[in-house]
């Protein structure tokens, strides 16, 4: 019978898998690890019949198998491994919801959650969080509380000791949000958990530490960058998730304009200068010079990178990891860099005078440098290097552009909806402005679950763009202040952040209050009145 309804179904094909068309029933009774090895998993098809999907249309022997498990007969269909990968990964993931909270909360009860099949040990050497089996109780916690951060879109998971209690809360989308609370007698097993993974000394308690692991969930695999410091309430500890896939890493992701866009890639399409970043942590500098890196990324291009630490794996580029401990500092890396016949090179940050020289003198001698700084708007960034002892008409003769950018959340599509702020204060102030509202309004969002009430889902780039013309060139020699060389920016045709800020609203994708809130400018505050503010 099997063999029948094997050859019968071979010629079957299911493009996607869709969360809906996982059959949870059945696949609670097949073991996951099976599955798995086998690339298979039980779907309902449109018709509403169950059947089997594998990725293997001559693995008769698996398919059988299944039938065996499970009792009956079914259908076989053929679908992509990735597919079938990605629907394992999503309802393992599904069935922890109705996991006991006892566990999620950091439960002492070593029996909690012990039937909960999502939840995996994470391995320096990369072990996929699925394949549960045996783990201990903080081991479970510890992979819950990173399979939900990764789930959750979280950049960052903050573990917080206080004198009576430890907060754990995730960076979604730049805010943070409460997630759970770990009792005392479990707050030094989940420390020293964290700091096995990341290969840290789980003894030292003193001093602060630094550290790297990779956890995998299914299919995907993000890095984990740990920092722990000691605070009067215990060991602080932060991890920073990394996706490690760069596939995605396009300049188009990013949230510029079109014509914005147009005018950066004519900036590093030069062959040598100096293009600088600018912005405060968490801005989302190094992404965009990564998009920027792989928009360069060619055959012709010799491409070196000198980074701390390492965040994406670019194929085709060399990166270099910055090691203080070993002296092999930025500028140590640049001295040896140069002699490497590079095109590009790329500092993940110019943090002293050194290395600031070693890249203006790497500029000047035929090579095109990308770096970063931390400065709060583009004008910035050239009285920056000048405070760092850096000669004036060495920065004129080869910065060649500054981009200040942030990162800014998006109204949530699922409760996108007409704000209710006062349409004639805003009218006027817009007015004031030389902007005119659309006639669809202005937006807000009113708060959902898959966006966690905020009204916001996901993040998109404001920039402003300062090009060095000779205008700009002459201010820089003339030791002027960063506020007269962004006046001139904007008279030669600068958009600033606020602008490309508003930009956005008008379009319906932000509110006012986000754009106050990331640019840091009152002279918005008064136009969003009346609207929620989610923070």
């Amino acid at each position: 019978m099997a063999k029948k309804s094997t050859v019968k179904m071979a010629e079957q094909y299911l493009e996607t898998i869709l969360p809906g068309q996982i059959d949870q029933q059945l696949a609670g009774r097949l073991p996951l690890e099976f599955l798995k090895q086998q690339c298979a998993v039980p779907v309902t098809l449109e018709s509403g019949q169950v059947a089997i999907a594998m990725a293997d249309k001559l693995n008769t022997e698996a398919y059988d198998a299944i039938l065996t498990i499970l009792g009956q007969s079914l259908e076989r269909v053929i679908c992509p491994a990735s597919e079938i990968e990605q629907a394992i990964s999503r309802c393992y993931y599904q069935g922890t919801d109705d996991d006991n909270d006892a566990q999620a909360a950091g439960s002492s009860d070593p029996e909690a959650g012990d039937e909960d099949t999502a939840l995996t040990v994470i391995a320096a050497s990369g072990e996929d969080l699925l394949n549960i089996s045996d783990k201990a109780p903080v081991i479970k916690l510890v992979n819950k509380i990173l399979f939900q951060a990764v789930h959750s879109r979280a950049s960052d998971i903050h573990v917080e000791p206080y004198e009576t209690e430890t907060r754990v809360r995730f960076r979604i989308d730049g805010v943070l949000h409460d997630v759970c609370t770990l009792p005392q007698q479990q707050v030094l097993a989940v420390a020293s958990r964290l700091k096995v993974m990341a290969d840290l000394n789980i003894a030292e308690r003193r001093l602060p530490q630094d550290g790297q692991s990779r956890i995998k969930i299914g299919p995907d695999q993000v890095d984990i960058r740990v920092s722990t410091i000691p605070t009067s309430g215990g060991e602080r500890i932060v991890l920073r998730l990394l996706d490690s896939r760069s596939g995605e890493l396009t300049l188009e992701n990013t949230g510029f304009s079109d014509e914005l866009l147009a005018s950066f890639r004519n900036m590093f399409g030069i062959s040598h200068g100096i293009i600088l970043l600018t912005g405060p942590t968490g801005s989302g500098k190094t992404t965009t010079l990564y998009g920027v890196l792989n928009e360069l990324n060619c055959e012709e291009r010799n491409i070196l990178t000198v980074e701390d630490p390492i965040e994406y794996q670019l194929h085709g580029v060399g990166q270099m990891h910055v090691k203080p401990k070993i002296d092999l500092t930025f500028s140590t890396c640049l001295r040896h860099i140069l002699r490497q016949d590079p095109d590009v090179i790329m500092i993940g940050e110019i943090r002293d005078v050194e290395t600031a020289e070693i890249a203006i003198q790497a500029s000047l001698t035929g090579h095109l440098v990308l770096s970063t700084l931390h400065t709060n708007d583009a004008a910035s960034a050239i009285t920056r290097l000048i405070d760092m002892g850096i000669e004036p008409y060495l920065i004129s003769s080869s910065v060649v552009a500054v981009m200040a950018q942030r990162l800014l959340r998006v109204i949530c599509p699922g409760c996108k909806t007409q704000s209710r702020s006062k349409k004639q204060t805003n009218a006027a102030w817009l007015e004031k402005q030389g902007i005119a509202i659309p006639k669809a309004g202005l937006f807000r969002g009113a708060g959902c679950d898959d966006c966690l009430e905020t009204g916001y889902l996901g993040r998109s780039g404001i920039f402003e763009l300062l090009t060095v013309d000779d205008e700009i060139k002459e201010l820089i020699i003339e030791r002027r202040g960063s506020h007269i060389i962004k006046e001139a920016a904007i008279r030669n045709g600068m958009g600033t952040l606020r602008d490309s800020g508003l930009q956005k609203v008008l379009a319906g994708e932000t509110t006012v209050q986000e754009v106050c809130r990331v640019t840091q400018d009152s002279t918005l505050s008064h136009l969003g009145a009346g609207e929620r503010v989610s923070c």
